[in-house]
């Protein structure tokens, strides 16, 4: 008897260690699947927030275009044999040092120029990376065809599943970025389509003109409040308050400095205030550059005689011009982080 309470003490033991053995594997399963849809996640998000604005799905292909699509950009640095590894690593690896030697579409180069260097974290770039291997993305409705027409094989895309996901959930500053970023897009696309087509002083009256309806109605679709504020405006109607001053100022400590860029949210009882920086590029001093250097004379008579209290000028690449101000309705029924 006492020799069967040992046998079956030990296959009770053998069991239950068995049992949790399985369990361990289970839960170590799940964590690492949840890792990688998270990772997904993000990446899908960084994508939209960091590369999009030069690298949109949505610009036509002729006009306002100021990169190639990022599909582009895929297909270019995928092949048949290219592992994941290897994607990531190519990819990662020029985005944190654009070099002519190392270029893929050289067609775009020659069109756009090379990339600048941007200022990004290479974990960030790495999960955008490994999210544009794995899924599918958004591709203008034009591509497939050009691609085709270049001689080029079926690139991998449309038999990638389709990662998604809802205002409801992004957080506050994840929404905020959507709504700056997309405003920013829509602006951007217009104003490079006119000075492709016409030249930069006709760019000062389209921004004169139509910039203020566009982000209006970028504003209404978005349901939120939407402006563009600054310390030394180009108009007095984006004359940056009190707390706006203040926010940026520090994000200009935080470009001078070359800290990581976050936008500033807070939270109100009904509703949620966003900031973000407006930071000058190349393209930004042909209107906000240093008069004669950067600024031509024709536009800089034109800016004179449009905005006679202009202050806008006088900035140099990366630097804080103004900032993003957007007032979110606060929703009681989602949990936003």
């Amino acid at each position: 008897m006492g020799k069967l309470y040992g046998i079956l003490g030990l296959i009770t033991i053998l069991f239950f260690s068995c049992k949790n053995q399985k369990s361990d594997k289970e839960f170590t399963t799940i964590t690492n699947d949840s890792l990688v849809v998270s990772n997904a996640i993000e990446g899908k998000k960084l994508l939209e927030q960091k590369c999009y604005l030069c690298h949109s799905p949505s610009a036509p292909e002729k006009q306002g275009r100021v990169g190639p699509p990022m599909i582009a950009v895929k297909a270019h640095y995928l092949e048949d044999s290219t592992t994941k590894e290897e994607f990531i690593e190519a990819f990662t690896s020029f985005v944190l040092k654009p070099a002519k030697e190392n270029v893929k579409l050289k067609g775009a180069v020659k069109r756009f120029g090379l990339m600048p260097k941007s200022i990004y974290e290479k974990e960030e770039v790495e999960k955008i990376a490994s999210f544009v291997y794995d899924y599918k993305i958004e591709e203008p409705n034009w591509f497939k065809t050009h691609w085709q027409d270049h001689g080029k094989k079926l690139y991998k895309n449309d038999s990638q599943p389709v990662l998604s996901f809802t205002n409801e959930q992004l957080s506050y500053k994840e929404l905020g970025l959507k709504y700056a970023l997309g405003t920013k897009k829509v602006l951007g696309k217009n104003l490079m389509g006119t000075i492709q087509d016409s030249g930069v002083a006709k760019a000062v009256e389209f921004c004169n003109i139509k910039a203020y309806p566009l982000t209006d109605s970028m504003a209404v679709a978005y349901n939120a409040k939407i402006k563009r504020v600054s310390d030394k405006p180009r108009n007095p109607k984006n004359t940056a308050n009190k707390i706006e001053l203040q926010h940026i100022e520090t994000f200009k400590k935080n470009v001078a400095t070359n800290e990581k860029i976050a936008p500033i949210v807070e939270e109100g009882n009904q509703e949620v205030h966003f900031y973000y920086p407006i930071i000058t590029n190349d393209m930004c001093l042909k209107c906000h550059g240093k008069p004669k250097e950067n600024i031509t004379l024709e536009v800089q008579n034109l800016l004179s005689a449009k905005y006679p209290e202009d202050k806008a000028t006088g900035y140099n690449v990366n630097e804080v011009r103004g900032i993003w101000s957007i007032t979110l309705d606060k929703k009681e029924d989602v949990q936003f982080q």
